[in-house]
């Protein structure tokens, strides 16, 4: 067998391990957050582009969620605006909310619609805020301090501009599915009195995917995947699993958030989350259309994923 032919046949295989994949997730909504290396890596940038592309043209639904972290504290240096955090959480007050409008909603998330339209999509870019798409409540932070008598007293952290989701109309999102467009979300919400909040994107990743049903939550991250103790990566779990790894502290630290999001969304209804690693090209579609994948699956304990 030629050369030609090995490769030829190599892709017959690999598109009739697709085959089942495809149909079984036509019509279906699969919600991605885009971010990580994935992000700033051109290579790894057009492979995400061209992966939810060929999911749209199968039939599925992707919707792509971003963050911007970096990109905000670039800016915010250059105009020599301090960042401050708390618990990892940026804080934002009113000249940040500024900046962080300017780059999530405009810079960035151009950036990722054309990226997508480049190669041969249809994309829209939308914030929280048009439509009403993502309705926001202030995040208030609780600082326990410890008191001379050995008792702890909760002080609220007051972090400006730094919000949580109330709600999810999805109204925007299906009018541009339906439309045949793929939908780019910026992470901002808007509160009640018409106020910006700039919210995590894993988070508002979560809550959209739990708001439309969707099939699947993708975070992409910088690690290959959830591990255990040893080191070695936690392909398929539930959410039982998931839990008993909260308590015996195997998931901690920086990984904690982000598997809590994950958790929360399937135990709201989403099928199944992964937690996926962004520097594998073409990542998103080998965890989808391969039986290996290349992250790790959470699923409710009821139900089952191949």
């Amino acid at each position: 067998m030629s050369l030609d032919q090995k490769s030829a046949l190599r892709v017959a295989q690999v598109l009739n391990e697709a085959l089942p994949y495809i149909q079984r997730f036509i019509g279906k909504t699969v919600v991605v957050k885009f971010g990580g290396n994935a992000m700033v890596d051109e290579e790894l940038q057009n492979s995400f582009a061209r992966d939810v592309i060929l999911m749209k043209l199968v039939g599925m639904n992707p919707v792509v969620v971003h963050g911007g972290g970096p990109q905000i504290g670039d800016l915010l240096k250059k105009l020599s605006i301090e960042s401050r955090f708390v618990d990892g959480m940026r804080v934002t007050d009113s000249e940040t909310m500024d900046v962080v409008e300017m780059v999530l909603g405009g810079t960035v998330n151009k950036q990722i619609v054309n990226l997508i339209n480049k190669n041969g999509g249809r994309a829209v870019g939308v914030t929280g805020k048009d439509g009403l798409l993502i309705r926001a409540k202030k995040l208030r932070r609780k600082d326990q301090q410890e008191e001379t008598a050995g008792l702890h007293a909760s002080e609220i952290i007051d972090i400006g501009h730094v919000g949580e989701v109330d709600s999810v109309d999805t109204g925007v999102i299906d009018m541009l599915i339906n439309s045949d467009f793929i939908p780019v979300i910026a992470p901002i919400g808007v509160g009640k009195n018409g106020e910006s909040y700039n919210i995590n994107a894993d988070l508002v990743a979560g809550k959209i995917a739990e708001y439309l049903k969707a099939e699947k939550l993708m975070l992409l991250t910088n690690v290959a995947g959830l591990q255990d103790k040893e080191g070695e990566v936690l392909t398929g779990l539930s959410t039982l699993e998931v839990d008993g790894l909260i308590a015996d502290g195997t998931i901690y630290g920086g990984m904690l958030p982000k598997i809590a999001c994950a958790l929360d969304a399937v135990k709201a209804g989403v099928t199944s989350a992964h937690i996926i690693d962004g520097r594998v090209p073409h990542a998103v579609l080998l965890e989808i259309f391969t039986d290996t994948g290349v992250g790790t699956l959470i699923t409710n304990a009821n139900l089952n994923e191949d």
